[in-house]
């Protein structure tokens, strides 16, 4: 397999794991539901910091200590899962309130907005162990194919961000939509409980 190609192949496989359900993805459709465009896409770039954050410390050695490591792995896990846990409260007591301004909690739209978002997007991801172990997995199978590290890093990057920008501007554009009360309420409603859920999920999961 040439250079390029095993490139390919890696974009190809980030992409579809950026493309699994996930909370990674109900993030970004709150975002750009309830906040807009901007914020929906600086989460979006939240998250594709993340994932070349992990694609980073797979290369580096760093992500494989934390999937050898039970306590690491528990530390991280209960982070994540009580963060997940966290934006899915939050998003069911807006569903709960109904009405009221397009916001998520933070002033919108606007900077701090914006920075808002993009570190729900990097939290989200980063605080994800099961992102570890997927990065942990396959990195180093591309690594000992030659592929450099950076090059790894910035495909994983760019992959992530392009897709989450895709979603962030279609929601984004049907935003007239959301603004309406009853839908603001169910969008909120639906990720809540998906938030919630994986937060659940993520919590009574084990170390592979």
């Amino acid at each position: 397999m040439t250079s390029m190609a095993q490139i390919a192949a890696f974009g190809g496989v980030v992409l579809l794991g950026a493309m699994s359900p996930g909370p990674d993805f109900a993030v970004v459709v709150r975002r750009s539901a309830v906040s807009g465009r901007g914020p929906g896409m600086a989460a979006a770039a939240g998250i594709a910091v993340g994932v070349f954050a992990w694609v980073v410390a797979a290369a580096t050695g760093i992500a494989a200590l934390l999937a050898a490591s039970a306590l690491a792995f528990t530390v991280v896990k209960v982070a994540g899962a009580a963060y997940l846990l966290y934006l899915g409260v939050r998003a069911l007591r807006s569903a709960w309130r109904g009405g009221g301004e397009l916001r998520l909690d933070v002033p919108d739209p606007g900077r701090r907005g914006s920075w808002a978002a993009f570190a729900e997007g990097l939290l989200t991801n980063v605080l994800n162990p099961k992102a570890a172990l997927f990065f942990v997995a396959l990195v180093p199978q591309f690594l000992s194919s030659g592929a450099s590290a950076l090059m790894l890093s910035g495909v994983a990057l760019a992959g992530t961000v392009a897709w989450f920008l895709v979603v962030a501007n279609v929601v984004g554009t049907l935003r007239r939509v959301f603004a309406r009360s009853a839908v603001r309420r169910v969008v909120d409603g639906l990720t809540g409980a998906a938030l919630i859920g994986l937060g659940i999920k993520l919590a009574a999961s084990s170390r592979p």
